[in-house]
């Protein structure tokens, strides 16, 4: 039976990991793997973490299992985080997922369930885990116009005309925050123009969140998913912690589904509650009991909201830094879209000829797009890749 298998294609960052570490080169730096690091190369356990882990060994009396949904007291935490009042309670069914990757997945496998024929919009580009997980789920997909190679910037006139196209059944994938790979954001009031054409074709949009707190703060990074839940009937939404709580091992994800009325929410949530069974029963619990811990405390919180502002304004200092380095050797602003990028990813135009000459002559490791993680940067090596993309003729 098994010699009946196919290999599966490598996932690309995975090996670039490996080539990574396989380098020699003392100056190397690693700008492919999507996991924030401080200046000294480490993923951190945040303050509040530790603490809240420290206080729920002296307090945890069991292992057994919460919920098929999670603990409601997680849910809760997460909405009031990410939507705060923009809309009714009773109208969100939640559930706790396995990162914010098992909450993508869910969200999809509902749709499927709801809307068999519909397709899913996805912008041009995404995170290559949306695609991959819709194909492998057999769902028609359809590219949006989304990023400008020329200016790196948001192409919203294309945008906005391929949205026109969704109709009723259709699902409206959007990057809530800090668009991963590509670092270019919607403006608010283009996210406003993006709630009326939902209204106009009647699509249900999703927002997958993974980086709150990364980009502009924690309630400006909120902005466009509270207006779109403010504004349509029906919402999905694909929250991450593994980021702004650097929970990334714990996988401590949330799903969360707001629906047309209170009464079709329970039918939601018992959705919700069957396909987890179906997946993987009871959803981790250690991640999300530290964020509801963090989330419920005002000491906890407000330590964690300090260090998440650190590291925020740590990658916006690291992405000044290179836009200005870029600007002393080209002579040029051409490159001042990377401070104007926000949260850890920029894509910056290179051919994959081009990352392939970093690679190869600077020992610069990006993924062949030329999507780069500015986390992975430090004071010290930000001329290196100034260097690096002059000389490659970027």
């Amino acid at each position: 039976m098994l010699n009946a298998l196919k290999p599966q294609p490598a996932d690309k960052i995975l090996e670039l990991v490996q080539l990574y570490r396989d380098d020699p080169r003392d100056t190397k730096v690693d700008l492919g793997v999507g996991v924030y690091k401080n200046a000294d190369g480490v993923t951190p356990v945040m303050r509040a973490v530790k603490a809240a882990e420290k206080q729920l060994w002296e307090t945890e009396t069991t292992k057994t299992y919460v919920n098929l949904v999670g603990d409601p007291a997680f849910s809760d935490a997460m909405r009031q985080l990410i939507l705060a009042d923009s809309a009714p309670a009773n109208r969100i069914a939640s559930a706790a997922t396995p990162g914010g990757t098992g909450a993508v997945r869910q969200a999809f496998e509902l749709f499927r369930m709801a809307s068999p024929e519909g397709r899913i919009f996805v912008s041009g580009p995404t995170w290559p885990n949306h695609l991959t997980i819709i194909k492998y789920l057999g769902i028609e997909m359809v590219e949006y116009r989304y990023f400008d190679n020329a200016t790196r910037a948001v192409d919203f006139d294309g945008m906005a005309e391929d949205l026109k196209g969704a109709k009723a059944g259709d699902l409206v994938l959007l990057h809530g925050c800090c668009h991963n790979p590509t670092g270019a954001n919607l403006t608010q009031d283009q996210w406003k123009t993006v709630g009326d054409i939902l209204l106009e074709t009647g699509a249900t949009p999703m927002i997958d969140i993974a980086y709150q707190g990364f980009g502009d703060g924690l309630e400006a990074d909120a902005f466009g998913t509270r207006h779109i839940a403010s504004r349509v009937p029906e919402l999905m939404i694909a929250a991450s912690c593994s980021k702004n709580f650097g929970v990334y091992r714990e996988r401590t994800g949330c799903l969360m589904v707001m629906s047309e009325t209170a009464e079709a929410t329970k039918t939601t949530q018992g959705t919700l509650a069957y396909l987890n069974r179906q997946n993987y029963s009871f959803p981790p619990d250690h991640g999300a009991r530290l964020v509801t811990m963090i989330l419920n405390d005002p000491a906890l919180r407000a330590d964690w909201e300090a260090e998440l502002e650190e590291v925020r304004t740590g990658m916006l200092g690291l992405r000044e830094q290179l836009a200005s380095e870029l600007r002393q050797r080209t002579n040029s602003d051409r490159f001042d879209f990377i401070a104007h990028h926000r949260g850890m990813f920029s894509r910056i135009g290179a051919t994959q000829e081009q990352v392939l000459t970093m690679r190869h002559d600077n020992a610069i490791y990006m993924v062949g797009d030329s999507r780069m993680n500015i986390a992975g940067l430090n004071a010290k090596t930000v001329p290196l890749l100034a260097e690096a993309i002059v000389a490659a003729g970027v």
